[in-house]
């Protein structure tokens, strides 16, 4: 361990590790501090026997060639792990409603005419608007920077580039909750039946967004590995550029003087110890940057206040099952499936409850044969819950307020996920119980527990009204260089909002220290320069972009969780 480097991030999630091998590409000393014995955080799946879980990615975007992700990764590396297309993506399933979209999305849209001909004027209308979206959502790829980054005349392009881009959002952004969201699916079509495509949506942005993706080819499906592969390349740069990954260390202090971040006080193996930098982002859940870690007489309550007041993204619950066959021989193949219910209020299907909760059922291994062994399979059967749900999953107290996860909520983690495996095999028709031969149960008490974050939220904070008046996302701090990177930086989740952070984390850093560095970063990534000019700039250390994508079982660690078996 050094005692002082350029960069210090905590937290080693994806947005973490992204911003560690920018940093390490362009030149800075760094290090990650984790709290966890492994990296990835949602990512980093787990192991048990020779079945690999890749729990978290249900589809990937802007992970194609033309996408945020890709142009931002191509910084870091040119053997960044290739995402390839999804043409399978998602079968809408209820009692009696039974649709695939696929990456070819007018089949959806002939397959909706032929069943609701009465319908076929909205219907177009509906495939129109969408591929309205699609083409204006391809701006986005050139307006990822933070308005941090921004001088006065930077922020009044962007914002009327922006502005230009979400026109023809705008006519459908208010219609939301159940009576606004049947308001907006009557604009084009009537029919109930057709409405129930769409039972689990609460806006009608969120109806129209996945026809436009696919219509951009924007779903993508990781190489071999699973979501585990972005971690294991992003830790392999930042080794290779020898800066450091301290894990199992938890931070407990941010050091600072007169108002100037110093650096980080964090325990491992009990003890405290101190490292210092110019600069520290902060990749981790931001209540407990603000409440843990930093003094609070440095913060207003009226600056706090708004972190509790704002809208997250649900937690869920996953049961992770072990198949004595390929689950394509049950039924299941490599689309995500929703299911849902059309004699309950909207509101329902994000309850937690397993009776009424919005199922989505994925085979990873039918994504990606490396995930299990020869002949088997694994399937993952996933709902939005709350970790408020039924007393806290049944767990207790210790007298720090930790929850205690005792045989009550192990018995009820059982019960529940016999209650999802039974409503699956109800809904399909199909047999899984008799090919199981062990699942694991992730509840949001397990993804409070491994992240961090607020109530186990799996994506922070969601955009809308709400968050925006309360202006949650941000980069800069009360503490000068002190800065905020993740799902906390931005509006949105999954890895393209994870990964866009941390190249603007990053652009901050650089605006300090390098501004010419900083000029040709920033070009590129508003599309006005190629890639070339950083390249050619002599400001990226070397790197030989050796990493090679195979798949090593031995990044995956055995989970200390409860296996259940049938």
């Amino acid at each position: 361990m050094k005692n002082q480097y350029d960069v210090i991030i905590i937290g080693g999630g994806i947005s973490g590790l992204t911003n560690a091998a920018l940093m390490s590409r362009l030149g800075f000393s760094c290090c990650i501090i984790e709290k966890e014995p492994n990296i990835g955080g949602y990512l980093q799946g787990f192991k048990r026997g020779d079945f690999i879980f890749d729990t978290s990615i249900h589809w990937l975007n802007q992970c194609g060639e033309q996408g945020m992700v890709t142009k931002i990764f191509k910084i870091i590396g040119s053997d960044f792990p290739k995402a390839h297309p999804m043409p399978n993506i998602h079968r809408f399933k209820s009692a009696d409603i039974n649709y695939l979209l696929t990456n070819t999305p007018d089949e959806l849209k002939l397959q909706l005419i032929n069943d609701f001909p009465h319908e076929k004027k909205g219907i177009e209308k509906f495939f129109k608007v969408a591929v309205d979206i699609a083409k204006a959502s391809k701006r986005f790829a050139n307006l990822m920077r933070t308005s941090e980054t921004m001088n006065f005349f930077e922020k009044s392009i962007h914002n009327l580039k922006i502005f230009r881009a979400i026109i023809p959002m705008i006519p459908y952004a208010l219609y939301s909750g159940n009576k606004g969201l049947e308001k907006g699916l009557n604009k084009f079509f009537t029919d109930k039946k057709l409405h129930r495509l769409f039972n689990s949506e609460s806006d009608l942005l969120s109806c129209l967004f996945p026809v436009a993706w696919a219509y951009n080819n924007d779903y993508q499906l990781p190489i071999l590995g699973g979501g585990q592969i972005y971690t294991r390349w992003l830790k392999y740069v930042i080794e290779y550029f020898e800066n450091d990954i301290f894990l199992k260390s938890s931070a407990h202090k941010i050091i600072y003087e007169n108002n100037h971040v110093t650096g980080v006080e964090f325990i491992k193996a009990g003890e405290k110890q101190r490292i210092f930098s110019k600069y520290v982002i902060s990749a981790i859940d931001i209540e407990t940057l603000y409440k843990n870690l930093i003094d609070n007489k440095l913060l207003s309550s009226k600056f706090l206040n708004k972190f509790e007041m704002a809208e997250l993204y649900s937690s869920g619950a996953t049961v992770s099952i072990a198949l004595d066959c390929p689950a394509c021989e049950i039924g299941i193949y490599d689309e995500l499936i929703s299911i849902t219910r059309h004699d309950i209020d909207r509101k329902e299907h994000n309850s937690g409850s397993p009776h009424t909760s919005a199922l989505s059922i994925i085979s990873p291994s039918e994504r990606d044969k490396s995930l299990a062994p020869a002949n088997k399979g694994t399937l993952n059967i996933y709902i939005p819950a709350d970790i408020a749900f039924n007393n806290y999953w049944q767990t207790e107290r210790d007298e720090n307020n930790n929850f205690i996860r005792g045989e009550n909520y192990k018995k009820y983690k059982k019960e529940f996920a016999e209650i999802l495996i039974k409503r699956v095999e109800n809904e399909l028709n199909i047999d899984i119980k008799s090919h199981i031969l062990f699942f694991d149960v992730s509840t949001p008490i397990t993804y409070f527990r491994y992240t961090g974050n607020k109530n186990g939220s799996i994506m922070g904070t969601r955009p809308g009204k709400i968050n925006m008046q309360l202006v949650v996302a941000h980069y800069k701090t009360p503490i000068k260089n002190l800065f905020v990177s993740g799902h906390w930086a931005e509006l949105g989740g999954g890895v393209p909002i994870a990964v866009q952070s941390a190249m603007n984390a990053s652009l901050l850093v650089l605006k300090n220290e390098n501004r010419a560095l900083f000029n040709l970063v920033k070009n590129y990534i508003d599309g006005k320069t190629s890639l070339d000019s950083i390249t050619n700039s002599g400001f990226q250390k070397p790197y030989d972009n050796s990493w090679s994508p195979t798949v090593n079982t031995d990044n995956f660690k055995e989970k200390s969780k409860v296996t259940y078996k049938v």
